[in-house]
């Protein structure tokens, strides 16, 4: 079969099959080893084989899974529960504080676990009986929680920046250094929606009991944790004491001594953190295996070309094609999981980018907002399903309460 001819039915058949149900990873896998072996024979299955042996066989991937223990780790631990409560001691007194306490609180443990959906968990849990008990609206509330799980990638440690980095081959450290600033910027202006709302609408939230100055202060000591699990990961990296791998290594370990010294965790937490870890390591392998054999399938029938080609032919400029870049990751986030786009795109429009002259960290950042706008994004926006499960409230509402924070990060974007 003639490559290209192969790569268009691969395309269709892991989107007819994805759409059926199955997952991501298993469509994916399947299409690419059905339509890779008619258009190449056997030689297909060995190169898919000796192509993930190669991939995995390197040092570059081990942030990950390191990451990921991390964040199952404190999801075992009160740490987003007294990260939370710090936030509201700080911002209470004024309309829409506890939403604003909670996004906030959300970038603290964003900093530590690097996951949009452990960090709504981490903190909404916390955050819901406190916003009802005051009287807050339920989807602008809810909606708030959402949109700030979108922090979870950007602020560092971040495992789609390590996916992203390994895959373009740009410094993993350069990537969270640059991260780092404007996290805290969107976290801040995440902040001030509620508070801009909820002055002009008093109903939407009302303020909470706020403290004294010395409560506030004191409140900081609850924090430390956080703060040394982020110094310990940014520090030893900006500083040049540790590389991404070996800086992953010594965040794991601060994060386990806190756990078990700081908040008891035991055995059985533990072991609830690291089967956890195991599942969504496989989970992430298994589609990086797929999708990268996919994109080896896409780049043999010329897409990669077809692409340059193309841009050269319509004189396009350098942020037209970035711009072209977003929108379509603004419909493919609609539809698949980050992983997955990451891994499927990222080899074909790294090289496209360079070639343009576009610094490859500076779009990671681009591309790591756009791609969690997806995230909070119908049909298939995942964090969206991920809020409707957990806290039990309607679709449309979520939507109409995450939207004044949508805009917000348009803007920022």
């Amino acid at each position: 079969m003639d490559p290209q001819l192969a790569a268009i039915l691969c395309v269709v058949s892991m989107l007819v099959i994805f759409m059926m149900g199955v997952p991501v990873a298993f469509a994916l896998g399947f299409s690419t080893v059905i339509f890779g072996a008619l258009a190449y024979g056997p030689m297909a299955l060995e190169k898919m084989a000796m192509g993930t042996f190669s991939q995995f066989y390197s040092y570059s991937w081990t942030p990950l899974p390191l990451f990921v223990l991390m964040a199952c780790v404190i999801t075992e631990t009160p740490m987003g529960a007294q990260v939370y409560k710090v936030a509201r001691n700080w911002v209470g007194g004024f309309p829409g504080a506890l939403i604003s306490a909670s996004i906030l609180g959300e970038a603290a443990v964003a900093g530590t676990v690097g996951v949009s959906g452990a960090a709504i968990v981490a903190v909404g849990k916390v955050a819901e009986p406190e916003l009802t008990k005051y009287g807050y609206d339920r989807k602008f509330a809810l909606g708030g929680l959402t949109v700030g799980g979108v922090l979870g990638p950007l602020i560092p440690p971040s495992t789609p920046m390590v996916i992203y980095g390994v895959i373009a081959s740009v410094s993993v450290g350069h990537l969270f250094i640059a991260g780092l600033l404007p996290g805290i910027v969107l976290a801040i202006l995440l902040a001030l929606v509620p508070i801009v709302v909820c002055w002009r609408n008093p109903k939407l939230g009302p303020a909470a009991d706020s403290v004294s100055w010395r409560e506030r202060i004191s409140s900081l000591k609850y924090v430390w944790h956080v703060a040394l699990v982020m110094l310990s990961i940014i520090g030893s990296i900006f500083f040049g004491i540790a590389t991404p791998t070996e800086a992953a290594g010594i965040g794991a370990v601060v994060v386990l001594i806190i756990a078990v010294a700081v908040f008891r965790l035991r055995w059985k937490g533990l072991r609830r953190a690291i089967v956890e870890a195991a599942v969504i390591n496989t989970m992430m392998l298994l589609i990086i295996v797929a999708a990268n054999f996919f994109s080896y399938l896409l780049a043999s029938a010329g897409v990669g070309d077809f692409l340059g080609n193309l841009v050269t032919s319509l004189e396009l400029s350098p942020l037209m094609v970035v711009f072209a870049i977003v929108i379509l990751y603004f419909i493919l986030g609609c539809i698949f999981d980050s992983i997955s786009i990451t891994v499927l795109t990222i080899p074909i429009f790294a090289p496209l980018l360079t070639s343009l002259g576009v610094d490859l960290v500076w779009f990671g950042v681009l591309y790591l907002v756009t791609l969690e706008i997806g995230l909070i994004t119908p049909p298939m926006g995942v964090n969206l399903f991920f809020m409707r499960n957990t806290f039990n409230i309607n679709m449309i509402d979520l939507l109409k309460g995450a939207l004044p924070f949508l805009v917000v990060i348009l803007v920022f974007l």
